[in-house]
Order: structure tokens, then sequence, then C-alpha cells
């Protein structure tokens, strides 16, 4: 391979053979491809985009630059995966829903990321729970429970792992086409049968508008597809949280909540989770009348909690997560309402300034390598459109001490405008096949 003529081909506006992607991504994974060579096929990529053969090529070649799984198990394999959120806490409730309904789930999951907070970082304010496993493990908790939210081996796509961390300092990160080939080259080298992807567009999202979502979501169903996982995208509105909780042991919470039979404690968490969960047994083969009402008999009749907590259990975690959840988590010592000061309506909700300051509280990295405080966030934050009084309570922070609650209090009451009722989209604006 000569990595100097695929990385010309590129910069010229042309598509590299298949072979040729692939033998980059192998030199990606195993050291030899510079990473001189690796910013400037980024960046050539980023300035001219790939073609749809390109992209499909290019996810092709990093999923298989590493290990890809095969399943053997009595049922679909299937999988979600949201672009990131505030407040998007779905997989927790999701995975064992699906695993309920006899649907296995191997989900690989990632950590923090800027203003968004993390799957594994939220699992793991659990004592005692390591996602961190090792194949044959994630095997046999899924055979067993049905559903596992685990962190990537070093063995699964580790081309992209690579070409990640030189897109991050290379300024060329925000390419349609290398963020497709990062997502879907993790998520295929699980052994999928199917994929149901969030998309997320809005303030507390990293995609600001519809159009930019729109553009995402169908060159991750386009290349999905195309490499051979049957799959369909939502565009979900990040307008505002999806639950009233941030933060990694806040949002279990909200979560235990809803799987102990509650769903009332987040409505538009449930909304979304059982919209993605029809999406995904539709994929499997269920018509979507018998698969709305089994999601919502997993919620109502225990059994979606069950496998939440045996999956907790396997992963480390205590063993009756299910019947006494609120004791095993962390709690901050330091809470503050954030109130109104004026009457209104809540107008705008800036969610990705939010985010920043649960991170600021230390519910999220600033900089890799940064221990998180599981039990710091914030609760009951308001609704877009609901109507506050001066002097209501627009959310509370939970911080490690006094002057870390003020500094958050001061940034939520200036990411919350209170004034004139807003118009509220709804929740799921499309769906992409």
């Amino acid at each position: 391979m000569d990595a100097r003529a695929i990385i010309a081909q590129v910069r010229k506006g042309q598509t590299p053979p298949q072979a040729d992607l692939s033998a980059f991504a192998q030199g990606l994974a195993t050291g030899a491809v510079s990473d001189a060579q690796a910013g400037a096929f980024a960046m050539a990529v980023c300035l001219n985009g790939l073609s749809d053969a390109g992209r499909v090529g290019l996810t092709a070649a990093m999923r298989d630059s590493g290990d890809v799984l095969a399943w053997d198990l009595a049922g679909p394999v299937v999988d979600k995966h949201s672009t990131g959120g505030v407040g998007d806490c779905v997989s927790l409730i999701l995975a064992p829903m699906l695993a309920a309904c006899g649907v296995f789930v191997p989900m690989i999951s990632g950590r923090g990321l800027g203003h968004t907070g993390g799957t594994l970082d939220k699992l793991e304010a659990v004592p005692g729970v390591s996602t961190d496993v090792s194949e044959a493990r994630l095997r046999a908790i899924v055979a067993e429970v049905g559903c596992a939210i685990v962190s990537a081996t070093g063995r699964i796509a580790p081309a992209d792992k690579r070409l990640y961390a030189v897109r991050d300092v290379t300024a060329t990160v925000d390419s349609v086409d290398l963020i497709t080939a990062s997502i879907l080259s993790k998520k295929l080298a699980a052994g999928l049968g199917a994929l149901v992807l969030d998309v997320k567009f809005g303030s507390g999202a990293f995609m600001k508008t519809e159009a930019e979502a729109r553009a995402l979501a169908q060159a991750l169903v386009q290349t999905a597809r195309g490499a051979g996982c049957p799959t369909v995208a939502v565009l979900s509105d990040m307008n505002q949280p999806l639950a009233p909780s941030l933060g990694n042991a806040t949002e279990l919470a909200t979560c235990m909540e809803i799987l102990s039979g509650a769903p009332e404690a987040a409505p538009r968490l449930v909304t979304l989770a059982l919209a993605l969960g029809c999406e995904a047994l539709g994929l499997a083969g269920w018509p979507e009348d018998k698969a709305r009402a089994a999601l919502e008999r997993t919620l109502a009749d225990g059994t979606a909690l069950n496998r939440f907590a045996r999956m907790i259990a396997a992963l480390g975690g205590p063993p009756d997560m299910d019947q006494d959840w609120r004791t095993h988590l962390p709690k901050a010592p330091v809470t503050l309402a954030v109130k109104a000061s004026a009457a209104g309506h809540v107008a705008a909700i800036d969610g990705e300034a939010l985010g920043l300051a649960v991170v600021a509280l230390g519910g999220g990295r600033q900089k890799e390598g940064d221990r998180i405080d599981p039990a710091v966030g914030l609760t009951d934050v308001r609704n877009l459109g609901e109507r506050v009084a001066a002097g209501d309570v627009l959310a509370v922070v939970n911080a490690r001490n006094d002057d870390a609650a003020q500094a958050a209090c001061d940034a939520v009451k200036a990411a919350i405008t209170i004034g004139a009722a807003p118009h509220v989209g709804p929740l799921i604006l499309d769906r992409i096949t």
C-alpha cells in the first residue's frame, strides 16, 4: 500500500478502490500509516467528501480493521445509537425493554463527550459496575441477560480509534463522511442484524439545525444499509433536555423510576424510547401494534427492570438493584434551587449551557483522564413552554460544595429564558429509511 497515492486520490475528489481503503484502515490500526498521513487523509475527506460508495467502503474497512463479532443466539441481534444530547438516557431503559421482548442487544457505547453525558459513565455511577469487559464476558452477559451495555475492546474498530484521535487535533471532526464511518464502524463490528439511529438536532445536540441532522441521518442510513445492516433513523428534537435530570446518578435515578413502573417521571424520554423500540422490533419482524404493546408491558410488569438489574449484577454491581436501587446511587451533599426571577413561560433552554454546567460541577470531563463525580448534576428541570411564577423552581443543582452549587445556579439561570410562550415542536420530526 502507498498511503500517499490514496491520499492524493481523495484530494482530487476520486474514490479509492475498496482494496486500497481496506489497506489504509489496516495501516491505521497497525501504525503503518503515520499520524501525518492520517491527518492528510482526514483533511482531504473533510474538504472534498467521499462518494456514497467511498463512504460505505471506508466504513466497512474500519469495521474490518479489528474483530467483527458473530452471534448464534435464539433471537434477533439489534442495537440503537444516539448522536447524543443532554438528558439523553434512552439506552438505559431501551436495552432492557428490548431484551424483555426476546431481542438480544450487545450495545457498545461511549463515555461523555463535550456537553453530553456518556451512557457508560451513567452506568458506572452504580458502585461496583465496570463496563470494561472482555469479548467472552460480553457474549456471556448477552446470552444470559439479553442485553449488555459495555465499552469497546481495543480490538473493535482500532482504525477508528486511531483516526478519531487524529481528527480531534486536526480540526477535521465535523465531516459527515468521517462521522458516519466512525459511528458505524464500531456499531457494525458488534455483528448486528439491524440498527436503529436517533439523530438529534437543537440547542442540546451536536447538530444544531434540522438540515444538519437530516444530512447525517441520511448518510448513516445509506451507509449502514450499503454495508449490509438494515437500518432506520429518526430525527428527534433536542431543544430541551430529554429527561428532567442531567448528570450520571441523577439520570440513572430517573431511569430507575421509569423501569419501576412510573413513566410519568420523564414522559418525553419514555415516548422516544417506545418509538425507537418499535423501530427496532419492526426491523426484527414485529408488527407495529404488537411491538408497542409488548414494550409498554415490559415497563408495567417489571420484566425490563429485572433485565436491567441482572445486567447491573453481571457487570459487578449490587445484586438487588431492582429492589433497593435508591440506596445504591450516590447523592450530592449540597442542593440548591434555581428560581425564576419573573413570571412567564419557559421560552428557551440552552441545552449545551446546561450540559456544560454539569461538566463544571464535575459530572463530565473537561479533559481526557478527568475523574467524574457521579453524584452531581441537575434535577427537576422545567420543560420548554411551562408557565412559571416568580420564585418558582426552574431546576435543582446537586453539587459537592456551596461554591460549585452557586456557580452552577448562575449558569442554569442564564441558560433558561423566561418570556412569551414558545412554539414547541414535535419530539420526533421524521423517520429516515
